[in-house]
């Protein structure tokens, strides 16, 4: 009886020393951690007492464009552009440790996890902030979401597969537009195009009804209404790489220079809801009349990116004869 009881200890423990190659499951989590990005190379990590998690990828793949929902940013980890890292060290873990060409000696990495597949899955959003006008939005920069899918890491001694790994977020901050026009605005005597501009910034009203702008007086309270559209009072703004001048507008020929960086357009208008523009005329010494223009609750796009006017933006004041 002892014999079989002995053999039945031996037994047992010689299954618990088999290796299948895989070992027991191991939890990866750096869910409260911030994501922090190197400077000098492409890497973005995450890092904890004696954990780093590494991930490598051209800082090209965050494109500052949300993307559409249900259809993420995906790349394909190959452990050469694209690698996915997960190190163990016997101290304490600091950035010069990830980012220097020339790493610390210590601490000394004891383990490394290194995924072989998976792919890397971003959705990218806006972050806004509320403008200086009422109900006005500026975007501030960009958040990508990031997460794995079916990644596999190697270990030492066998692999780890999880199906759905969460990352973290990763931003990337802009510069706001600066919308630093003053309220005096231009029309074209031909095109008829109203501008207003600044030095390297242009927001401008294009194919404008022509009852908006008419040398009548409008009764007290009661401006002259029309809608932004796509084909009729166009209004769009500029963001140029150089000077622009009074010479770039009312040309039978767009100029080349400076180039236009960004262009955004405003969303068609519905009545009584958004995208109107309004305009109050009075009357300026013998024969000028001075024209407010207004535009409320205009959004203005670019991409799959946009931003908010305000309630009531003041776009200027237009002086004619």
């Amino acid at each position: 009886m002892m014999k079989r009881v002995v053999s039945l200890l031996v037994f047992v423990l010689l299954l618990n020393g088999c290796d299948d190659g895989n070992l027991t499951l191991e939890t990866i989590n750096f869910e409260d951690v911030a994501t922090q990005s190197c400077s000098t190379n492409n890497i973005i990590y995450k890092m904890k007492e004696r954990e780093a998690l590494l991930l490598e990828l051209p800082k090209t793949i965050f494109i500052n464009e949300p993307t559409v929902l249900g259809t993420p940013t995906t790349v394909e980890i190959d452990n050469s552009l694209n690698r996915v890292v997960y190190r163990f060290y016997n101290g304490t873990v600091v950035a010069d440790n990830i980012c220097n060409t020339i790493p610390p000696a210590l601490p000394i990495v004891t383990d490394q996890w290194t995924a072989t597949s998976g792919k890397i899955q971003i959705i990218t959003t806006t972050i806004t902030a509320p403008g200086s006008i009422a109900g006005s939005t500026k975007i501030t920069g960009y958040n990508h979401n990031i997460a794995f899918s079916n990644i596999t890491f190697a270990k030492t001694n066998g692999t780890q597969v999880y199906e759905n790994f969460p990352f973290g977020d990763y931003i990337t901050s802009i510069i706001p537009l600066p919308f630093g026009f003053d309220k005096l605005v231009d029309q074209c005597p031909s095109s008829k195009q109203i501008y207003n501009y600044t030095s390297s910034e242009a927001l401008t009203i294009d194919d404008i009804d022509p009852t908006l702008i008419v040398n009548v007086e409008t009764p007290l309270n009661t401006p002259r209404t029309g809608l932004i559209g796509s084909s009729t009072n166009k209004l769009t703004y500029r963001l140029y790489n150089g000077l622009v001048t009074p010479s770039y507008f009312c040309t039978a020929t767009v100029p080349t220079v400076p180039l236009i960086s960004e262009e955004w357009n405003a969303v068609n208008g519905v009545a009584g809801v958004s995208g109107i523009i309004e305009v109050t005329t009075v009357k300026s010494g013998t024969s000028a009349f001075l024209h407010t223009i207004v535009i409320k609750n205009a959004t203005l796009k670019k991409g799959n990116s946009s931003f908010k006017l305000g309630d009531v933006y003041t776009y200027g004041d237009l002086l004619t004869n």
